[in-house]
């Protein structure tokens, strides 16, 4: 007999086989289905009659609460209730017809009427309890005859499921064989078919199919298992096999790259939960310190390939002053004048290293090109605040962070410092005059309650100074306010050049001034006195080329504890300013013991 014709009785055969055992696995199926019909019928009238069985004893319970109680939320919750039991019932006597015996529809249409007959009883037991007979009431839902008809129908459902339970029992008994049969000829059929199918197999794809399809079979496995390492087998012939060759590959391919993509993405969603949280910790910062912490703590989880450290501008002296650092970089000077790097001229990132040629910065002391650093501008409002500098570290890290997320973490520190400055400067010019420079007098408050806390608690003198610039008005009026506030820099300046060993010097109003000079005694703070008092008369003034003549200020002194108590001695100064101006200004006056206990 020849093979075509093996082939096509083969073919017919399976054919004819197939047919059979896909008929009998459709007759299993429904068989099964019969099966799983009867019980989730048995399960809706088992779950129905249980939550009828439910609510009826929830209803007496809450008929019997309201008898006792008359509190008028029970007689709420039970109609409520009761309107819920309707609602099953409506539901139950629906079902009824869905596939039930007459023995349980007869038992099913006791249980509902004993549930009916109950109701009837609440509800009279209800009417009269609303009627002020409790007794009655009491005598109806707590009575035998009650509790005979409650125990009566809960025997009722009872009943009914369990002929309901006989009945699915037997239908599921008979589905179940009846599935078994049609799924044994359904196997045979099955098994018919495939001795059939394996014998062609054998004869006609032993060498082209089999081996082959076992091979890219084990590939397909671990490729399903996301085992990527798997590569398929290379076949010389073209045909179907070959075809499906390189499908596979192509699907590993792709599975390579969403894998690659995949592993990119969690990469990126960490990095941004990373700088997230750092932005939100700098933004909370209120000290550079506390900043640069922030900075010292997160940069290492960021960019842990990298060392660095973070510059700062010292605008004072024009130099970039280290101001933190990790990971212990080795190749950057901690403190450079800004024009050493190239980042800062150009105020875009910098970096001499890796790939591109560029030009080595002169704050790195190894000049040669196997330092790969990278130098970004810390800018804001294009005004050059610092600089963040990170450097290659040589201990085989190879997770290079990239430069896009350095550029925004630069951004990011670069904001913060800028609000940090801007913070520092509101405060600043909320606590200085700004006319003098010195404190103004919300300052002078917060030290002055400081200074005499300290000279309270260890017992420390405390000096203090009130001084008036004398007939301060005759410059106002006749050389004008510009003149004035001349004057008023001028006194200023000499206050603060007097503070060199220490000390305090606020604007506390108009021509006033004073002066906090802490461990310093009266006789000191009276010398001190005496000699701003003759620099000040030393000074010669001239506003748009017009001399303003001598300028005198009056000086009280004041002190703790040789004069008064820390609490006394501002107003024990005022005093004695007040002394001098009396005895004809231009002279420093002392306050005596004796005004303190006055005043006191």
């Amino acid at each position: 007999m020849r093979l075509a014709t093996i082939t096509n009785w083969a073919y017919g055969v399976t054919v004819v086989l197939s047919l059979i055992s896909g008929g009998t696995m459709l007759l299993a199926a429904r068989a099964q289905d019969g099966e799983r019909a009867a019980v989730a019928q048995r399960a809706t009238l088992d779950q129905i009659a249980e939550k009828t069985v439910e609510q009826e004893n929830a209803l007496s319970g809450l008929a019997r609460q309201y008898v006792i109680s008359g509190d008028a939320r029970d007689l709420l919750a039970y109609q409520r209730e009761s309107q819920g039991l309707r609602s099953v019932e409506e539901r139950m006597r629906h079902m009824v017809d869905a596939g039930a015996s007459r023995d349980e529809l007869d038992a099913l249409k006791a249980g509902i009427l004993s549930v009916d007959e109950l109701q009837d009883e609440q509800q009279s037991a209800l009417t009269a309890r609303r009627q002020g007979n409790k007794a009655v009431a009491v005598d109806r839902v707590f009575g035998a005859d009650y509790e005979r008809d409650l125990d009566h129908a809960n025997a009722q459902f009872e009943q009914f499921q369990y002929r309901l339970d006989q009945r699915t029992e037997a239908e599921v008994a008979r589905a179940t064989s009846l599935s078994r049969l049609w799924r044994s000829a359904s196997e045979a059929a099955l098994a018919v078919t495939a001795f059939l199918f394996l014998c062609v197999m054998y004869f006609i794809f032993r060498k082209r199919v089999i081996h082959p399809v076992v091979k890219l079979s084990d590939v397909v496995a671990r490729l399903a298992a996301e085992d990527y390492a798997a590569m398929p087998p290379e076949f010389a012939h073209v045909d179907e096999i070959g075809d499906m060759a390189l499908a596979i590959r192509a699907f590993r391919d792709n599975g390579l790259a969403r894998q690659r993509l995949e592993q990119e993405r969690s990469s990126d969603r960490a990095m941004q939960d990373l700088l997230s949280r750092m932005t939100q910790r700098m933004q909370a910062s209120d000290t550079f310190h506390d900043l640069k912490s922030v900075i010292e703590c997160f940069i290492p989880e960021i960019a842990p390939g990298y060392a660095g450290r973070l510059y700062l501008l010292d605008e004072a002296r024009q130099v970039m002053v280290e101001a933190g650092c990790w990971l212990s970089p080795e190749h950057s000077k901690p403190e450079f004048p800004p024009l050493s790097c190239w980042a800062l001229r150009r105020g875009l990132p910098h970096r001499p290293g890796g790939e591109t040629i560029d030009i080595p910065c002169g704050h790195i002391d190894a000049r040669d090109r196997s330092v790969d650093s990278i130098c970004l501008p810390l800018t804001s409002q294009r005004e050059t605040l610092g600089l963040l500098y990170l450097e290659r570290r040589r201990t085989g890290e190879t997770n290079a962070t990239s430069e896009a997320y350095l550029t925004v973490l630069a951004e990011n520190i670069g904001l913060a410092v800028s609000n940090l400055r801007l913070r520092d400067a509101l405060r600043t010019m909320a606590m200085a005059d700004p006319l003098t420079g010195l404190a103004n007098r919300r300052h002078l408050e917060a030290v002055l309650e400081a200074e005499i806390a300290i000279a309270q608690r260890r017992g420390h003198p405390l000096g203090c100074i009130m001084i008036d610039v004398d007939h301060f008005k005759r410059f106002n009026d006749d050389y004008g306010h510009d003149a004035g506030d001349e004057v008023l820099r001028e006194v200023a300046m000499v206050l603060k050049s007097s503070l060199r060993d220490g000390g305090f010097a606020a604007r506390i109003g108009g021509e006033e001034f004073l002066l906090l000079l802490p461990g310093m005694s009266v006789e000191q703070a009276s010398d001190r006195a005496e000699t701003m008092r003759r620099r000040i008369g030393d000074l010669r003034l001239r506003v748009e080329g017009r001399d303003l003549g001598a300028v005198t200020a009056s000086f009280g002194v004041s002190g703790t504890p040789d004069i008064c108590g820390p609490d006394k001695v501002l107003q024990t100064a005022d005093a004695a300013l007040l002394q001098a101006k009396k005895a004809g200004r231009n002279r420093v006056v002392c306050a005596q013991p004796r005004l303190d206990q006055a005043q006191g």
